[in-house]
């Protein structure tokens, strides 16, 4: 998927110990950096991680930053915009604070830097814990741990437990958060591979760090979508993708081409109860809060986030901002198959609605409500 692969595994060679890790090439010649930044590297992981990295830069730039840390602290106290590059050996998951560790790396990096980490990723930590104990008692094992290391941290009074026992080590992180989060703060994901059951990432600085106080954490989420007249305000729903999956709409139209309905094929982002959710629409009940509200009513166009928007042609951009998004979409009316039918659906509603208004969004409340209950239409 994407630019997701697997690498062909050399003998790990002797690790060896931390000294030595924050130095740079300033303090050393090109020979001996490069002596230096293999054995650090090839110590601390492999002769394959080692490899990855020299795909992407040069070891015996004096630029470079070589460390193996999980406090921002060590990074903090670097100088500003000093190194093009920034390699940390320790896996992310065990930093506390993981956007503001990235934030740290963000402000050490002129724009076009390379940041390159890892990290277990959920699927390779639930292969991981599953081969711990034998059957049935692994599945024991990996509840507890699904309830300990995934849902406590999200409950209020749980989460202070959760962070007293574990300091914020070995915390559980997805791709897609690991990737959101890395979007949200300013950096693009450029390459990605699984070596050492780990997922290395190469990530260069395009922008600033976003500094979001409500990402979508919580089991409903609020979504920035465009509104009657281009404003932005939040639509309501129940979570069905990871967190911070939000800023990864432009990665996932990069790497996914769309399905025939407009939406994204092998979207890695969606949960594996989200796809229950979407498949029968109980994601959607929170949108009666924005009903309420009155940014929305009842039959109308789907509100897009402003990627998707921009893949719209620019009269259908102009003629949707006239009007206020719907909860029962007319795509449910006419089963569009790609994009182009999607837009020219939408079109013939809003052409009718500007006509007849309410005769119009009787016409598409019923016709959708027959293809539901007897065609078998399905959201995904």
């Amino acid at each position: 998927m994407g630019l997701l692969s697997t690498r062909k595994e050399y003998p790990k060679v002797k690790k060896l110990p931390k000294e030595g890790f924050g130095l740079t090439g300033k303090d050393l010649s090109n020979q001996q950096a490069n002596q230096f930044s293999e054995k650090s590297i090839i110590g601390k992981t492999s002769v394959s991680v080692f490899t990855f990295i020299t795909k992407h830069l040069d070891v015996t730039e004096n630029t470079n930053f070589l460390t193996a840390t999980a406090t921002r602290f060590n990074i903090d106290k670097l100088p500003q915009h000093t190194y093009n590059n920034i390699v940390n050996l320790k896996k992310i998951n065990d930093s506390r604070y993981v956007n503001k560790f990235f934030e740290s790396i963000n402000t050490k990096l002129d724009k076009g830097g390379l940041y390159i980490n890892c990290v277990e990723a959920y699927n390779t930590r639930r292969r991981r814990v599953l081969k711990k104990y034998i059957r049935p008692f692994n599945w024991f094992y990996y509840t507890a741990d699904v309830v300990f290391m995934r849902v406590f941290p999200k409950l209020l009074i749980a989460k202070n437990i959760y962070f007293f026992i574990t300091k914020g080590r070995n915390r559980v992180l997805t791709r897609a958060e690991t990737f959101g989060r890395l979007y949200s703060c300013g950096f693009e994901i450029i390459d990605e591979e699984i070596i050492d059951n780990k997922l290395y990432f190469v990530a260069r600085k395009i922008k600033e760090p976003v500094f979001d106080s409500n990402p979508s954490y919580g089991l409903i989420v609020r979504l920035k979508r465009i509104g009657k007249g281009g404003t932005i305000f939040n639509v309501y729903k129940l979570r069905t993708m990871y967190a911070y999956s939000e800023y990864l709409q432009e990665y996932v139209h990069k790497h996914n081409s769309l399905k025939e309905n407009g939406k994204f094929k092998n979207d890695f982002r969606i949960t594996t109860e989200g796809k229950f959710f979407r498949k029968f629409w109980l994601d959607e009940l929170p949108m009666l809060i924005n009903l309420l509200k009155g940014n929305m009513k009842l039959v109308g166009v789907r509100p897009l986030s402003t990627h998707y928007f921009s893949l719209y042609t620019k009269e259908l951009q102009e003629k949707r901002i006239l009007h206020k998004p719907g909860l029962v979409p007319p795509y449910y009316a006419d089963m569009p198959k790609n994009l182009d039918e999607i837009i020219a659906s939408e079109m013939r509603y809003l052409e009718a609605y500007e006509k007849h208004p309410f005769r119009t969004d009787v016409k598409y409340f019923f016709k959708v409500f027959y293809n539901i209950f007897f065609k078998g239409a399905r959201s995904s």
